[in-house]
């Protein structure tokens, strides 16, 4: 059985007992910790493919799929930040983008 977003939730807990800021500020924290995530995810493609000539290959594509993997656990957080149904709310969302896009 998958316990993704059992894992989200725990993950969810932990940064809310350990939150120090009022819940909407500490909420809006969570979505922008989303831009820093995504800044490294374009990080390590610079690094992976030696675009900057002064630091040379710094990363790898293994480096590249680690950092994505931040952005969607970061992604998957704020959601439950946002709402207690953040897996209903994810998989109806997916369901709307998928008939969209496939059923076309």
């Amino acid at each position: 059985m998958d316990h993704t977003w059992e894992t989200v939730a725990r993950l969810h807990s932990w940064l809310h007992a350990r939150s120090r800021f009022p819940q909407e500020q500490e909420t809006l924290l969570r979505i922008l910790k989303l831009s820093e995530e995504v800044g490294e995810v374009a990080q390590a493609v610079i690094g992976a493919t030696g675009q900057n000539p002064r630091k040379g290959t710094t990363h790898n594509w293994q480096d590249v799929q680690s950092e994505l993997c931040d952005v969607i656990i970061t992604a998957m957080v704020a959601l439950r930040t946002l709402t207690p149904e953040a897996a209903e709310t994810f998989a109806a969302h997916l369901e709307l983008v998928a008939k969209r896009s496939l059923d076309t």
